[in-house]
């Protein structure tokens, strides 16, 4: 690795990501078990010794060993001393973990109101009507400063609006009550997928994604995904929304020596597979702008096919280990994978494709002018921090050190939708019943004043009492 550049391998050249290209994005395809985490690892490792922070999944649990030191092995420092590696020793890396469920790392939390209406109707999986609807609710919300903060908000906001439809149909348009109904039971859905761990507060702050050590090294975020990836929608939908957040918050920066980020959507098909083309215009459009924010986004998957064209087309960093060609559809897959390569006088990348072992890969990645490099049959370099899971002591201990483990340990609660509403609803109720108790008393009064309509004052002196208790009652 040299000063700004990242060695990833070599073939007959050394293959570098240089950093000033980083935020054009990349991609890491293969087939499982040709190397794709290892790849992943050795790319998370050299932005972190170049000081930029890094966010990916950890689905296998595997990656969590970057924030241990490998083991003495000459066969992996001979490996290093061959692609031309001459420091290579076991190093661990400044790691932070986070999990939605709060149970193998930080609590990484986002409100109803930050992921938005369009979000979350994708995790519901909403029909487009049921998606307006659910858009109407978020500007009630909005116009009558009701907070949405975590699910209990959006429920009762439902509920009020079932209760309320020809109010709300006034202002905002008819809704039908059989859509709210569908709506409060896709959210009991979302619920019993354990949903109601990741809304709430204290909501991640972006900032805390981008800090790096007193020595200058990034820190790693690796979010504990064994179980998220459980839940795919979910797993899915918080990626784009925190990718969403940072292209919405940060800053421009343009094209900078470094980026400031490098994030990982590992198992990136999750995010694509029966997507409405809205939310695939929508990644897009973050994909093509974010780079000017200062993020590079790599997208790991098993085929290029699974990354629609118009995003594969944004991804200039390319790795591409072996995939095997065993049907129509697999030989299709290797077909369109070399033709996003520059090609390399003497090798057909087709054929190569098929032939790469454990730990090789075509390589190619953006070169001065931005243009793509030949592409390059490579060895991949070794990773420096273990190559596996830790045990639960060692992800204590980690957890422990870190800067933020006081700051997003306890749930707050404030003040939101659920509680004004429930209010309301306590407040109506109360008048309710005060009015019924009125009404007795009216009715009780009215006979009074009938009986002594038999004279003229007594006439006058009902008219007067009627008056003064329909006025009393108006006035409530």
């Amino acid at each position: 690795m040299t000063s700004h550049n990242i060695l990833i391998g070599k073939g007959e050249q050394p293959c570098f990501l240089e950093g000033r290209y980083a935020n054009r994005h990349g991609l890491i395809a293969g087939a499982t078990g040709t190397g794709k985490t290892v790849t992943l690892q050795v790319l998370a490792e050299g932005f972190s010794c170049l000081g930029i922070p890094v966010f990916l999944a950890d689905i296998k649990g595997d990656l969590a060993g970057l924030a241990q030191a490998g083991t003495e092995n000459p066969k992996l420092a001979e490996r290093a001393a061959a692609l031309g590696v001459t420091d290579f020793s076991p190093q661990a890396y400044p790691v932070v973990f986070w999990d939605v469920f709060g149970e193998q790392g930080h609590p990484v939390r986002a409100t109803i109101s930050d992921m938005g209406p369009l979000l979350l109707s994708r995790l519901m999986d909403l029909s487009d009507i049921q998606q307006s609807v659910l858009t109407l609710l978020f500007k009630y919300a909005d116009d009558q400063g009701l907070l949405l903060l975590d699910l209990k908000d959006l429920r009762a906001l439902i509920t009020h609006a079932t209760e309320n439809t020809a109010a709300l149909g006034k202002d905002y348009g008819t809704v039908s009550k059989q859509t709210l109904g569908i709506l409060q039971r896709e959210l009991l859905e979302l619920e019993q997928q354990g949903a109601e761990h990741f809304f709430g507060e204290p909501a991640l702050q972006l900032d805390d994604l981008l800090r790096s050590t007193l020595d200058g090294r990034g820190h790693i975020n690796i979010l504990a995904a064994d179980q998220l990836f459980l839940k795919p929608a979910l797993y899915a939908i918080f990626l784009l929304w925190l990718l969403s957040e940072l292209y919405e918050n940060l800053p421009e920066r343009g094209d900078a020596a470094l980026p400031i980020l490098a994030f990982f959507f590992d198992e990136a098909h999750l995010l694509f597979d029966g997507a409405p083309k809205v939310l695939v215009d929508k990644v897009e459009q973050v994909v093509r702008l974010i780079r000017s924010k200062g993020v590079g986004i790599y997208f790991i998957t098993q085929n290029p096919l699974d990354i629609p064209e118009a995003i594969l087309g944004q991804l200039g960093n390319r790795v591409q280990h072996a995939l095997r060609a065993f049907t129509p559809k697999d030989q299709k897959a290797v077909k369109a994978a070399a033709e996003t390569f520059r090609a390399k006088p003497g090798l057909d990348v087709a054929t190569v494709i098929s032939e790469l072992g454990v730990g090789e890969a075509l390589v190619s990645t953006l070169i001065e002018g931005g243009f793509p490099s030949p592409v390059e049959r490579a060895r991949i370099c070794p990773p420096r921090s273990r190559m596996g899971a830790i045990t639960p002591e060692e992800r204590q201990a980690v957890m422990q050190r870190s800067p933020y483990r006081e700051r997003y340990t306890e749930l707050v609660e404030r003040e939101s939708a659920y509680e004004r509403l429930s209010a309301r609803a306590g407040s109506s109720v109360a008048k309710a019943g005060l009015g019924d108790e009125l009404q007795g008393f009216l009715e009780k009064a009215a006979k009074s004043a009938m009986n002594a309509a038999s004279s003229e004052l007594g006439r006058k002196l009902g008219k007067q009492l009627l008056r003064g208790l329909l006025g009393s009652l108006n006035k409530r």
